[in-house]
């Protein structure tokens, strides 16, 4: 982050403090039709056009460690996995034997020297390659180039590996492009994966989400937490092309530090901006990042079904030498743990409510404009299948930032 970009956030924290209303340009958002979080054609649309055909986080580098590593995902609802190769490279495949659909892969992790389907026993080695069946002499002409595993696109960003389903789509790094620059101060090709884990929450995924993307929640779920140590009002919002965002919300009290963090390893090229405020970014369409000089999670939205997400929380760390994890992890991870079951409590309820005849759509005010940036970008992705009474107006494009070239 360069000098004037600093400068602007803090203007803008500035700004946002002492304001008396919103920008004398800025547009009455409409509603959200609260159809986007119920009505079924509608979560078709979105699995199809958003989930299936977007980069989104799977793994970071140290849960294939070795080659030969591997690992079972299914977070889109398709049966992958993960595998580290001769080469080093790590690649995803579908855990689909070419011969009649079985796993390859049966166990969560593991190790090998290549992949052995338990059905019928077709091998594969460590790049998907058909490299021997039983009784080749029945299958005549069966050329076993032709079927390998089928590979899933993989991309990485430093030790952090995304796919997507849509074999066509884009580099991974141009998709990225407007928060490469903020989160390659935290050097990511050396973070280290210090916890993962996660709870199913019994609402659509978008419910959840759009909490994230705001904090005027802030004075009501979070009084004895969040809102000891943030100023709210201050928050600083800024809107990429893409559906990424970025919030920055400045600490009520200068120099104050997560108590869950104190003695841990720092990352020298983290600037100030990260040091001094509560930095949130979005990439879109599911990770929220509050990152950190001392490391920081990945918050992960994904669905289920219509009513039902998991909520991930995979934490990344400097590196903090040979041994285990610092016994403080423990402290900052239950911290954190606390405030996501208070971002948690009302997701349930919300969702009942959704699905009722006394709620009709979501009405949002200036300082949830991230919420109605991420919806819009949604809309612009599925096109003109979206039902004309369940879309949202495209209201903020002038206020989506360009990128700056590297």
């Amino acid at each position: 982050m360069d000098a004037l970009e600093i400068d602007r956030i803090k203007a803008g924290m500035q700004y946002e403090s002492t304001r008396q209303g919103p920008p004398d340009d800025f547009p009455e958002l409409p509603e959200i039709p609260a159809g986007r979080y119920v009505d079924p054609e509608f979560y078709e649309l979105e699995r199809q056009a958003l989930w299936r055909r977007t980069w989104v986080y799977a793994i970071h580098a140290d849960e294939v460690p070795e080659i030969g590593s591997y690992l079972k995902w299914d977070r889109l609802g398709d049966p992958l996995f993960f595998v580290r190769g001769d080469d080093n490279k790590i690649r995803c495949f579908y855990n689909t034997c070419r011969h009649r659909g079985a796993p390859v892969v049966t166990e969560e992790k593991g190790k090998g020297r290549g992949m052995v389907c338990g059905y019928h026993g077709w091998t594969y080695n460590l790049k998907g390659d058909l490299i021997n069946l039983r009784d080749k002499r029945d299958f005549v002409g069966l050329d076993l180039k032709c079927k390998s595993l089928i590979e899933v696109r993989c991309e990485n960003f430093g030790n952090w590996h995304f796919i997507n389903m849509d074999a066509d789509a884009g580099p991974l790094m141009d998709y990225l492009a407007p928060v490469v620059p903020d989160l390659s101060e935290f050097q990511p090709q050396n973070l280290r994966l210090a916890d993962r884990h996660g709870v199913v929450v019994e609402c659509n995924v978008k419910v959840l989400l759009d909490a994230f993307l705001e904090v005027y929640h802030l004075k009501s779920i979070h009084q004895n937490t969040v809102d000891r140590f943030l100023d709210h009002r201050g928050s600083f919002m800024t809107l990429w092309p893409g559906g990424h965002s970025r919030m920055v919300t400045p600490n009520r009290r200068p120099g104050w530090q997560d108590p869950g963090t104190k003695g841990l390893p720092d990352i020298p090229t983290v600037g100030e901006i990260p040091r001094t405020a509560n930095v949130s970014i979005n990439v879109y369409p599911n990770i929220v990042v509050p990152p950190a000089p001392t490391g920081m999670p990945f918050i992960v939205f994904w669905p289920i079904d219509i009513r039902r997400m998991y909520i991930e929380v995979c934490w990344f760390s400097p590196d903090w030498g040979d041994g285990p994890r610092p016994e403080i992890w423990e402290t900052r991870i239950s911290n954190f743990d606390r405030i996501l079951e208070e971002d948690t409590q009302f997701a349930d309820s919300i969702q009942k409510s959704v699905e009722s005849g006394g709620f009709t759509g979501i009405s949002l005010n200036y300082q949830e404009r991230r919420i109605y940036h991420w919806h819009e970008e949604l809309d612009r992705r599925i096109g003109d299948a979206v039902p004309e009474h369940l879309r949202v107006a495209q209201v903020l494009g002038k206020f989506i930032e360009a990128v700056k070239a590297a």
